[in-house]
């Protein structure tokens, strides 16, 4: 008797492997940290370098494609993440021995977030992709929130060892979903040949317009909303407490992660995905532009953290359905491209931190806000014009402006 597969929103969910990692990371770490007295500057760096692995995980990921199936490589880089993190958990007193093993963990994470992105587009129908990409990032924002509040809480309240082990082993739950997925055979060529394709097969993804469009939207910071990383390290400018922020911190990317994703479900079939994309990043931008006149209180904290993620979520859950649409079905190379295109929209998140910091540094939260808002509302207008001015002259790849078929 064959068994059952599981359905696409349990599928989707097993990223949660990935979102628990990012919210360890985001948020336990560094109060973990904090509470042991580590200087706030030594925290954001460790962070940085801990969390670097999402710009330069696809340089590797190329292995993901070759000699094993990719539930095998899945379930190989979940384990060995969650052991990374048990080492870490278990030596919070040595920093070196934390930024190590955590720096591993994530690139683990982030190849597994990879392995299982190009495994899923593969076993999944074109008309399967929004709703796919809904529940992945509902198990990623979602499980980030929701390991961030348990964290803290198995870390006060347990010894060591079996606050460590308990956490290990809530990473791999996801796992457990597997053997319900169906796992294409592996590719039998060797990893260097996989390396040698990888570039010819940027080289040409990078040709085709339709993509290069799409990484452009990424790497723009059209819809980052970096701001979730920026304002949670503001709580003292909002009179906040270092429990408010916290709570705050762990139910803002819990809540409003699964706000934004629930939301998308009932907006993706207004536009065209890219053009949606680009809808969410203004009507984000003139939400945080909205916020400057309001007093600085902890609820106006709140609302600022949870409204963010909210947009986030929105983000990026509408960038992963256009990351699925782009990869396409039968890809040989599906999870390198996956991890490019993941790599690719984690770029702003990354600079936008600068320039975030560069308007607090000239205005404070206001300034915050402003240079935040302004990036973005520029960058979706020029690139909304862009997509327009192609779409007129039909010099796009034909369907390349056409909404996936959703259920």
């Amino acid at each position: 008797m064959a068994r059952r597969v599981a359905p696409v929103w349990l599928m989707g969910l097993t990223n949660a492997v990935f979102g628990m990692y990012g919210g360890i990371l985001a948020i336990s770490v560094p109060q973990l940290l904090s509470a042991r007295h580590v200087p706030e500057s030594t925290i954001a760096s460790m962070t940085a370098v801990m969390m670097s692995s999402g710009f330069w995980a696809f340089a590797l990921s190329p292995v993901l494609d070759v000699r094993f199936s990719r539930r095998w490589y899945s379930a190989v880089t979940a384990t060995a993440a969650a052991s990374m993190l048990v080492v870490a958990l278990l030596n919070l007193k040595n920093l070196v021995v934390v930024e190590i093993f955590l720096t591993a963990g994530f690139l683990f994470a982030n190849l597994y977030q990879a392995a299982l992105g190009g495994w899923l587009a593969s076993i999944t129908t074109k008309q399967e992709e929004n709703k796919l990409s809904v529940w992945v990032n509902v198990a990623n924002l979602g499980a980030g929130g929701g390991m961030a509040l348990a964290t803290g809480e198995t870390v006060r309240n347990l010894p060591p060892l079996a606050a460590a082990l308990l956490l290990g082993a809530l990473l791999l739950l996801p796992i457990a979903v597997f053997p319900w997925m169906p796992a294409p055979g592996p590719d039998g060529r060797l990893a260097r040949e996989s390396f040698l394709r990888f570039f010819g097969e940027v080289a040409s993804l990078l040709r085709r317009r339709e993509v290069l469009i799409a990484v452009l939207l990424f790497m723009a910071p059209a819809a980052t909303f970096s701001l979730t990383n920026f304002v949670g390290g503001l709580g003292a400018d909002f009179h906040a407490s270092s429990h408010v922020v916290g709570l705050v911190g762990g139910t803002g990317v819990l809540l409003g992660g699964l706000g934004g994703c629930c939301i998308f479900r009932l907006i993706d079939r207004l536009l065209p995905l890219r053009f949606l994309y680009l809808g969410i990043g203004t009507a984000g931008a003139l939400f945080t532009l909205a916020l400057i006149p309001l007093a600085y209180t902890p609820m106006t904290f709140g609302l600022a953290l949870i409204g963010e993620n909210v947009f986030q979520a929105l983000a990026l859950t509408a960038s992963t359905a256009i990351a699925f649409e782009t990869i396409g079905r039968n890809n040989p190379l599906s999870a390198t491209t996956y991890c490019l295109m993941v790599s690719a929209f984690n770029v702003p998140i990354f600079y936008m931190l600068f320039v975030d910091g560069w308007g607090y540094a000239r205005d404070g939260v206001a300034g915050c806000y402003a240079a935040d808002a302004g990036a973005s509302l520029v960058s979706s207008l020029v690139l909304g014009a862009i997509l327009l001015w192609y779409r007129r002259r039909q010099d796009l790849k034909p369907g390349f402006d056409r909404l996936p078929a959703t259920e």
